[in-house]
């Protein structure tokens, strides 16, 4: 570790409490951020609770686990095909329109959701179709979403917006589906999607509020052309395309949570326990963000996020070992405390090594991998633990992880290489 430019020396000198805490500076130094995090973190708690209650209604209504699963069909493929082309999209626009496009698109899926609960007999096609509307309106601006924050912060304080953006989603993966279990055992499911639709409310007045976010003069016009030039882009960058391969790499072969609902009924004999397993790693995600002062002082930060994916693998490995149910809950904590300090520093270097007029592609592109490696991960391991056994699949699968984190690593030097001090010096 070393530290970083802009830090100052008083602050570098000795131990201090207030080098773990979160750093507030972005939320202090620009009212826009500040109004956009805040709106972005009620409407992910809403966004998390209506999943929930949308899993509820379908199996209330069908009785089928399949009709459940079928759900993320209507996730996977708007993230597979519109995360890239909102990317382009949002190069060539003033990213906060399209976020507010995104906003009106998931409400509009919201209220629907909510006026199909009021049915006598609600239908089970429009949930699906709803649910698609709200995935395809995210999916198409979520390019946006993920690439205005260096239009709206200064460099030095990448780090500690990206930790701050990751509080919401972690704090709402956390807090979401607690609330969900609470509020359908008491509140009719109508007014859980209407309350879900309020929280928008302040998602777009953030995004209402924006300055304009003009456009790069060189961007691309939106094309398959300027689609092709995003992955172009990516392959031609050793240090994004590694950081791409080592996060897809932890999450193909170390990604069990399909398993969770097993190892709760044959090895802790209680299913009531899978979710906790679910939100355990949720937990150590969370606790990295809200102590990620320290990574402020991350200078090589390619070799943070090889270590960190490699830590996940371990810990991963190690739970598969676990018959101690504090302990599998320790462990994938510890999993979740090693891929978000990952997923902090690469979206850094995401940040500072993309051009502003490629940045909306990247981070669709980025999403994209992000959003359809776990999936593949949960098929993988379902698919071993089903010809072998769940501790096999566990434990090979960490240990696969540590190992393409390692042959990564010497794959691509540039990323071990990578040095935030020098980049900011340069």
């Amino acid at each position: 570790m070393t530290d970083e430019p802009g830090v100052p020396a008083a602050e570098r000198r000795g131990f201090r409490l207030s080098r773990f805490a979160l750093d507030l500076t972005p939320l202090r130094q620009s009212p826009a951020f500040r109004r956009l995090w805040f709106g972005q973190g009620v409407s992910f708690i809403g966004t998390e609770i209506a999943e929930v209650a949308l899993a509820y209604q379908v199996y209330q209504l069908t009785g089928s686990t399949l009709a459940v699963g079928l759900i993320s069909l209507t996730h996977l493929v708007p993230l597979l095909t519109l995360t890239v082309i909102g990317g382009a999209i949002a190069d060539a626009v003033d990213r906060s329109r399209l976020m507010l496009v995104q906003q009106l698109g998931m409400i509009g899926g919201s209220i629907g959701l909510a006026a199909n609960a009021a049915l006598s007999h609600p239908h089970v096609w429009l949930l699906y179709a709803l649910q698609l509307l709200i995935s395809s309106s995210f999916s198409i601006g979520v390019g946006a979403q993920r690439s205005m924050t260096p239009q709206l912060v200064d460099e030095p304080n990448f780090m500690a917006a990206s930790a701050l953006n990751s509080v919401t989603s972690q704090f709402g993966a956390v807090a979401g589906p607690a609330f969900a279990g609470i509020l359908i055992k008491y509140v009719d499911l109508k007014w859980i999607y209407l309350g879900d639709s309020a929280t928008y409310v302040a998602a777009i007045a953030g995004v209402a509020l924006l300055p304009r976010l003009i456009a790069s003069p060189d961007a691309d016009r939106p094309s398959l052309r300027s689609i092709t030039a995003g992955f172009r882009y990516v392959r031609s960058q050793p240090v994004i395309l590694g950081f791409f391969l080592v996060d897809t790499n932890a999450m193909i072969f170390g990604m069990p949570s399909a398993l969770f609902p097993a190892l709760a009924v044959h090895r802790f004999g209680d299913a009531s326990l899978v979710g906790y397993l679910y939100t355990a790693p949720a937990v150590g995600a969370l606790l990295v963000s809200l102590l990620s002062g320290p990574l402020r002082h991350v200078g090589r930060q390619g070799l943070g996020v090889v270590a960190t994916a490699s830590l996940w693998g371990v810990a991963i490995a190690a739970f598969g070992f676990a018959q101690q149910f504090w302990l599998a809950l320790l462990l994938l904590g510890l999993a979740g405390f090693g891929d978000q300090i990952s997923a902090i520093l690469r979206s850094v270097m995401l940040y500072r090594i993309t051009p502003s007029s490629m940045l909306g592609r990247v981070s669709g592109i980025e999403f994209m991998q992000v959003a359809a490696a776990p999936s593949i991960g949960n098929l993988e391991a379902g698919a071993l633990a089903s010809a072998t056994s769940l501790r096999f699949s566990i434990v090979t699968g960490g240990v696969a992880c540590v190992a393409g984190c390692a042959l990564l690593g010497l794959a691509f030097p540039a990323l071990v290489r990578y040095d935030a001090r020098s980049r900011a010096q340069t």
